[in-house]
């Protein structure tokens, strides 16, 4: 409760108001491990799709860690966004049935840890209310008596299902890129004839995103149409870099040295696990490879529950080279990092070691993660430099469709599909 304490009397208002970008943000280095995905399917998107009369069918789960001895009484609420992700003017009561400010009820104290932490977990929405429309959202988690002090964001999309989606993704052949490097996608919307959606693309927004890279997510221009349907295709914007497999490493066992780790150390309450050198993969040959595309997952070899029975540990990622780059950055982009290219995921160089190197507090399990490099001036990393690009490689690509008729308010999401290479 202290370091809470401390925050709070510290911390700048970060609610989220009109007009501002919402993101997946973590306010407070305490906060760790968070989850917000399908219930039932950890490792999905956090999606929900209308029910008959306006309900989502399903929930979403949220799990998350604070390191902190003693759990803090904390709640949560909701906040509505257009197609880009921006705080539109709605009120609760235009997008939610329920209260504005809800508890958090459910959460446990680790067990037999070196560090200890909180693990709260709730089901959203709860049974006192449902969402009415669609659309981007964002849920903000924050200490009951300081609702303008937020912890931690997420985002996280509610779904019509009226306009259908055909999607293909190949090498290119649109002209655009490289056929041996890049992948082109293909996209047809097709509005469901008693969805009342008028087929008219100025007021679609279609945006393609590969797996889960917020610098990788792109606005589709409209083509042309094909019968009944809208047609984003041949541009240069639907061609995306095929990237590399994502790296990959386990510590769900501190006993040795699991896949990709060279070592584990310990040094007083402190475990860390030392990765092998990465590598520049960039001109090398693509092999295939199986991993989580960026996921992690909380796991635990020798005990029951991984949620509060796994031990956090400071993992020191490096990249060996002769000299750093001086017209960008690399960064650890995945869901260990938030996805982002900011302080916490950029990696630094170390001259004395002749490397790049990084190190990041984790909660025991399996991990996968790129190394990319962000030009200078530049919003779109590049797979090319570290990773390198295959057109081969097995990708996720995430459509969202929005559409917004004249004069309505807001934009609604009435189609979502994931396809992948």
């Amino acid at each position: 409760m202290k370091q809470l304490f401390l925050f709070i009397t510290s911390l700048l208002v970060y609610a989220l108001s009109f007009g501002q970008i919402a993101t997946n943000r973590n306010n407070l280095d305490i906060v760790k491990s968070v989850y917000l995905t399908p219930a039932g399917d950890e490792m999905g998107l956090p999606i929900l799709h209308m029910g008959q009369f306006g309900d989502p069918t399903g929930q979403l789960l949220l799990r998350f860690d604070l390191l902190e001895e003693h759990p803090d009484d904390l709640r949560y609420r909701f906040l509505h966004c257009n197609a880009e992700w921006k705080v539109d003017s709605l009120e609760l009561a235009d997008f939610f049935s329920g209260p504005n400010e809800m508890p958090i009820t459910n959460y446990q104290s680790s067990f037999t840890t070196l560090r200890n932490y909180s693990n709260y977990y709730q089901l959203l929405p709860d049974p006192s209310g449902y969402f009415l429309i669609s659309g981007n959202y964002i849920l903000e988690v924050f200490p009951t008596d300081y609702p303008d002090s937020v912890l931690f964001s997420r985002r996280f999309v509610v779904c019509e299902d009226i306009a259908d989606i055909s999607a293909t993704v190949d090498k290119t052949t649109s002209g655009y890129g490289n056929v041996n490097n890049d992948q082109e996608v293909s996209i047809a919307v097709t509005p469901q004839r008693n969805s009342f959606l008028l087929q008219q693309p100025n007021y679609y927004h279609v945006v393609v995103q590969q797996n889960r890279r917020e610098d990788l997510k792109r606005t589709m221009p409209f083509s042309n149409y094909s019968g009944e349907s809208l047609v984003y295709r041949w541009k240069k914007e639907n061609v995306f870099p095929g990237g590399n497999h994502f790296r990959y490493f386990d510590i769900s066992n501190l006993r040795a040295a699991m896949y990709h780790v060279a070592r584990i150390e310990m040094l007083g309450n402190d475990v860390f696990a030392f990765l092998q050198p990465d590598d520049v993969r960039g001109r090398k040959a693509y092999t295939q490879y199986n991993s989580l595309n960026g996921g992690m997952k909380t796991n635990i070899r020798d005990r029951n529950n991984p949620h509060i029975e796994s031990d956090y540990v400071w993992v020191n990622f490096s990249l060996p080279m002769e000299r750093p780059y001086l017209d960008g950055n690399i960064y650890i982009v995945g869901d260990l990092t938030l996805w982002s290219l900011d302080d916490n995921s950029r990696m630094d160089w170390n001259q004395r070691y002749k490397a790049y190197t990084k190190r990041l507090l984790l909660k025991q399990g399996y991990y996968s993660y790129q190394l990319l490099f962000l030009p200078t001036n530049e919003s779109e990393a590049e797979t090319s430099r570290i990773e390198g690009d295959h057109a081969v490689m097995t990708n996720t690509y995430n459509i969202f469709v929005y559409y917004r008729a004249p004069g309505a308010r807001y934009d609604r999401l009435v189609g979502f599909k994931t396809t992948t290479r």
